[in-house]
């Protein structure tokens, strides 16, 4: 583990982050979450896709 690495964690350990910031940082990652498992498992839309199936988008 880089040296670093062990400074910033005293760092925080001395210092912690408040709890909103915490929240925060747990809601965009949530946000995240449910976005990529709607894409998993429900898919993109075609308007999304990087391939159209409508022929309408040629290069």
């Amino acid at each position: 583990m880089n040296p670093r690495w062990l400074f910033r964690m005293s760092r925080w350990a001395q210092n912690p982050p408040s709890a909103g910031r915490v929240r925060f940082v747990f809601a965009i990652v949530a946000i995240c979450l449910l976005i990529a498992g709607a894409e998993y498992f429900i898919g993109l839309p075609d308007w999304m896709s990087v391939d159209p199936k409508s022929g309408r988008y040629r290069p």
